[in-house]
């Protein structure tokens, strides 16, 4: 191809600044902006042989180029999860955090001002529970006490908790030995929900996350968008204090990504979940549903937050 890659990479990146892309979308515009120089790729090459050979080999040559770009253009940003989205911002990691977490009369854009951290809960619900089997509950900090400062609260409990029933497939027989014989019945995640972690944030939401978590199973930090210059801390991070990181698709909550798995801690903090319930009466009702489940085998569908509708 005659046309240099990474500079019309950059420049329409820059054009559509703070717009996201993933690789084939912008393969796509190439393709179509420059239908003679793609087409005489396509007739020099002894290896591309369709318009699909040639749309992945695009693909391939942004990936692979992506490095030096952004070596060049510190500007050039793109996101952990899959598939990778690039973007032209010449905001600070900072200021992208704020302009995220901000309230919708704050906001600038469109989009995030109709989209804020609360609207993840129910796509969250969606992907944990179609495709991990774990029901969730939201736990409100509204419904917490106050005697924790105005702030006490973000450290305490988390965005939500969830329950997977081990036993759900089990004989009913097995059911009630292990209930006798008190093993291990269920799996108790909590979630920490942050609409985006860059460079900026991403030391402060993932020890939120780890003091939110310490009484589960599984602890999950949970984000919109991860940046990926943030992916080598949290695995540093994870690796040390054993909280996972899910990169929440919340166009199509099914395309979730798990970057990194939590390591599982084999037994509950029960001291941490007391203080908690005592805290929080969503969390007391989290727990009481958890004990109907030991004492009667049942897991009520409708006792749990409801999905999200599917897009349409």
């Amino acid at each position: 191809m005659s046309l240099n890659l990474s500079k019309t990479v950059v420049d329409y990146l820059k054009a559509n600044s703070e717009a996201k892309f993933t690789a084939r979308e912008i393969a796509e515009w190439i393709r179509q902006a420059f239908s003679n120089e793609c087409q005489a790729k396509l007739q020099n090459s002894q290896t591309l042989q369709t318009q699909t050979d040639l749309m992945q080999q695009i693909v391939a040559e942004i990936g692979s180029q992506r490095p030096k770009m952004q070596e060049r253009h510190p500007e050039l940003k793109v996101t952990a999860d899959r598939p990778r989205k690039y973007y032209y911002s010449e905001q600070s990691d900072a200021a992208e955090v704020a302009a995220a977490e901000a309230t919708p009369g704050q906001q600038a854009s469109a989009e995030q001002s109709t989209f804020g951290e609360h609207a993840l809960y129910p796509k969250l619900v969606s992907y944990l529970l179609g495709q991990l089997k774990i029901h969730s509950l939201r736990i409100d900090e509204k419904a917490s006490l106050k005697k924790n400062g105005p702030n006490g609260n973000h450290w305490l409990h988390p965005d939500l908790v969830g329950l997977q029933d081990l036993g759900a497939e089990w004989d009913p027989a097995v059911r009630d030995c292990v209930k006798h014989y008190f093993d291990k019945r269920t799996a108790l995640w909590s979630f920490e929900v942050k609409l985006l972690v860059n460079r900026s944030n991403v030391r402060a939401s993932f020890f939120q996350a780890v003091s939110n978590s310490s009484w589960a199973n599984f602890g999950y930090l949970v984000a919109g968008e991860v940046s990926d210059d943030a992916h080598t801390e949290l695995r540093m991070l994870s690796a040390a204090h054993g909280i996972g990181v899910i990169a929440l698709n919340k166009d199509d909550p099914a395309e979730s990504d798990i970057l990194i798995p939590a390591r599982e801690r084999q037994a509950i903090d029960w001291d941490s979940a007391n203080r908690l319930a005592k805290e929080n009466k969503d969390f007391m009702r989290y727990l009481k549903m958890v004990k109907q489940v030991y004492q009667t085998g049942e897991n009520r569908l409708q006792d749990w937050d409801t999905p999200s509708p599917p897009a349409l």
